[in-house]
């Protein structure tokens, strides 16, 4: 099993946008394309907390292009998520990272 860490970096005051997206639209295309989550956060305390970080669970980096990849490509999701940007972006930026369980992890 393979983790990914994205961190989604929002625009000033846009984070309550992001979350409801998430909540009410991406969660239902994560569902249909067998992305599977591990968890979400807000940052209570750190660099800022205009930011949302989550883990997705892979099988395998093959796995993770195939349904990563199909679900961008959603028309129906690019257009919900287009929609949702109209008035302003909520964006700013996106980092992720793979990360791979060590020996000792509780996490495999």
């Amino acid at each position: 099993m393979i983790y990914e860490l994205r961190t989604y970096h929002c625009l000033p005051g846009r984070l309550p946008a992001l979350l409801q997206r998430f909540e009410t639209i991406t969660l239902g295309y994560f569902e249909k394309y067998g992305i599977r989550q591990a968890g979400f956060w807000t940052t209570l305390v750190g660099e800022s907390n205009h930011a949302l970080t989550y883990i997705l669970a892979w099988e395998s980096l093959a796995e993770r292009e195939q349904k990563w990849n199909a679900f961008a490509a959603d028309a129906e999701w690019v257009a919900k998520r287009t929609e949702t940007e109209r008035e302003k972006p909520i964006v700013a930026s996106i980092s992720n990272q793979f990360l791979a369980p060590t020996a000792f992890s509780s996490v495999k």
